[in-house]
């Protein structure tokens, strides 16, 4: 299917925005951190600008994709997009020594979960668009959902919190998926009559609340607290939203079975992959560049 290739490439781009991006900020010295000297330095830096770009270009891939497919099955596919950084992180270095490094047992685990998992739980028949009124009902949960998480959060500190945010920022950022999927439908009915519609404004302010509970997440603890609830709660709120609002179809019955033990399989992968030490050094700035395309 065209989506998952769209899929593919903004995974591809989105880790290769951030080890761009993260190669650039290294070069700047650390008097311009918390500055706005920190911008006008990076922007003179063209290895920064090819970062700038490929942002773009995921988010161009993304909207592609999720106008072609289920939601169900783009969003679990950015999954892979940690095991590509930290690849591409090593490439990009010149650093090919520690390729040894790499958690390659926890990324084959996590690959091929995944892959098994979308294709046992087959995806299909998205609606292009959802109503208005499922959108209130959508939108009356999630707030509700999110103000449960964030007390929950503000209520403890370390870990808790880190796993609490990140699955708040993984519901803003599914929500900010769904939200896209609408606009791309208004965009392709429309035209430029696609700025006349709430879901393109909502995209916007749905996708900056879900990059402040993610830069929260990562302050409050590790990168394993916040990361597995992160990217396993994207997937599978992307879900619920893909089945409650455009009418999408998973295998039921006996097939749930091997989808929840790949949803474990997957689960278990990230947390291996976010105990590595490359992944402590590529994975915030990852997700920080994940904002802006998740």
């Amino acid at each position: 299917m065209i989506c998952i290739v769209f899929a593919l490439l903004t995974a591809g781009s989105n880790a290769a925005a951030s080890v761009l991006q993260r190669k650039a900020a290294a070069q700047v010295p650390q008097s311009r951190a918390m500055h706005v000297s920190l911008i006008t330095e990076l922007v003179r830096r063209r290895v920064w600008l090819a970062g700038i770009g490929m942002v773009i270009a995921a988010a161009l891939f993304q909207a592609a994709a999720l106008a072609t497919g289920p939601i169900a099955l783009v969003q679990p596919i950015f999954i892979i997009e940690l095991p590509v950084t930290l690849l591409l992180a090593v490439i990009v270095n010149h650093d090919l020594a520690k390729l040894r490094r790499l958690p390659w047992r926890a990324i084959g685990v996590t690959t091929i979960a995944l892959g098994a998992g979308l294709t046992i739980a087959a995806p299909s028949g998205a609606a292009d668009r959802a109503q208005d009124s499922s959108w209130i009902v959508a939108l009356i949960v999630t707030i509700g959902f999110e103000t449960l998480l964030i007390s929950m959060a503000l209520s403890t500190r370390g870990e808790p919190r880190a796993a609490l945010l990140g699955l708040a920022a993984a519901c803003g950022y599914a929500l900010t998926a769904a939200l896209m999927k609408n606009s791309m439908a208004d965009l392709n009915a429309r035209g430029w009559g696609v700025l006349a519609h709430w879901h393109i404004y909502a995209t916007a302010v749905a996708g900056v609340g879900a990059l402040f509970l993610l830069q929260n997440a990562l302050q409050a603890g590790s990168l394993v607290a916040s990361q597995p609830m992160l990217t396993v709660g994207d997937a599978l709120i992307s879900i619920a939203y893909g089945v409650t609002l455009y009418g999408e179809q998973l295998r039921t019955g006996w097939w749930l079975i091997p989808q929840v033990g790949a949803v474990a399989l997957i689960v278990y992968g990230c947390v291996q992959i976010a105990k590595s030490p490359l992944a402590a050094e590529a994975a915030p700035v990852a997700a920080e560049t994940a904002a802006t395309v998740r």
